[in-house]
């Protein structure tokens, strides 16, 4: 068994109800409420960071865009390096 060590404390208060329902599904998911909490609200965050990207292009910029997205993919060494490469959130 691989011990975690913490190193910062979230505190928040709940309702009975949303923390029985809590317990049960970290239950289910054989997981301690700390982790499953954790692992939820890590997942909710990444969610909403990624959704957060906003950019504006004129016409002709969006078209190129739109080019570059439906041309097929090279498979160099770029790729390969940009998918060895972490998560911000994971590092």
């Amino acid at each position: 068994m691989t011990t975690v060590t913490r190193q910062t404390t979230i505190n928040l208060r709940a309702k009975a109800p949303q923390r029985s329902l809590i317990d049960q599904a970290a239950r289910v998911a054989g997981k301690s409420r700390t982790d499953f909490m954790l692992e939820a609200a890590c997942e909710k965050a990444q969610q909403v960071l990624l959704e957060q990207t906003v950019f504006a292009l004129d016409s002709a910029r969006f078209k190129r865009f739109q080019a570059l997205l439906d041309a097929p993919v090279e498979q160099g060494a770029a790729l390969r390096k940009l998918l060895r490469r972490r998560a911000p959130w994971e590092a």
